[in-house]
C-alpha cells in the first residue's frame, strides 16, 4: 500500500510514519507548531513560548506511542502536552498576569513586540488579567484552550484527559468568575 503524500496524510498517518521513518514527524511540527506558539505565548510571553514548543514537540516525539490513533488531528494532543509544560511553568503565567496588572503593560509587548496584532492577546484590560490569575489552573487551562486555542469541548477534554462533563462544568466556572470579576471592575 503506498503511503499518502504527507500534504493529504493526517496526523495520526504521520505518527504512525514516524516509528519507521522518524522525520515524518517533522510534518506535524509544522502543522501544529506556529498556532502552539502563540497559544503559549499569549500565556507566558514570547521568550517562554518558544521553550514550551519545543519541550511540547520532545514530549510528543518521545511518547509518540501513546497516542491514540483513532484520532486524526493531532492537535488536541498536543494542546494536552503543551498543557502540562505550561503547567510546569505555572508561577510564571500567575506572576506574568500579577505584573501585567500592577504595571498595565503586557511582558510579552515590552520585550518583543506585541505578540499577534492586539486581537485577544493579554492586552485587553486589567480585569481580565486578574480574573485569569485567581483561576484555578484546570478551569484556567480549560477556559484558555476553548477561548484561544478554539478547541472543541471534546478536543479539550481529550487534551487535558478528563471526560467532557468536566470541561463544562469548569468552563461554567471559569466563565462565571472571570464574568463576575469583569462586573466588579465596571462598577469599581
Amino acid at each position: 500500500m503506498a503511503r499518502p503524500a504527507t500534504a493529504e496524510a493526517t496526523d495520526a498517518d504521520l505518527i504512525r510514519r514516524s516509528f519507521e521513518e522518524p522525520e515524518a514527524f517533522a510534518a506535524v511540527f509544522d502543522r501544529h507548531a506556529p498556532a502552539l506558539h502563540r497559544y503559549a505565548a499569549r500565556r507566558l510571553g514570547h521568550d517562554a513560548a518558544e521553550d514550551v514548543v519545543s519541550e511540547t514537540f520532545l514530549a510528543a516525539f518521545e511518547h509518540r506511542h501513546r497516542y491514540q490513533f483513532g484520532w486524526d488531528e493531532a492537535r488536541p494532543w498536543l494542546y494536552g502536552i503543551a498543557s502540562n509544560v505550561i503547567g510546569k511553568r505555572r508561577r510564571r503565567e500567575v506572576a506574568r498576569y500579577r505584573a501585567y496588572v500592577r504595571g498595565g503593560v503586557d511582558p510579552a509587548e515590552i520585550t518583543g513586540g506585541p505578540v499577534e496584532d492586539g486581537v485577544g492577546t493579554l492586552a485587553v484590560n486589567r480585569p481580565l488579567v486578574a480574573a485569569l490569575a485567581g483561576l484555578r489552573t484546570g478551569d484556567r487551562d480549560t477556559l484558555l484552550l476553548v477561548a484561544w486555542a478554539e478547541l472543541t469541548y471534546e478536543e479539550v477534554a481529550e487534551a487535558l484527559n478528563v471526560p467532557v462533563g468536566t470541561v463544562r462544568s469548569r468552563l461554567n466556572r471559569a466563565r462565571k468568575k472571570v464574568r463576575q470579576a469583569l462586573e466588579g471592575a465596571n462598577h469599581g
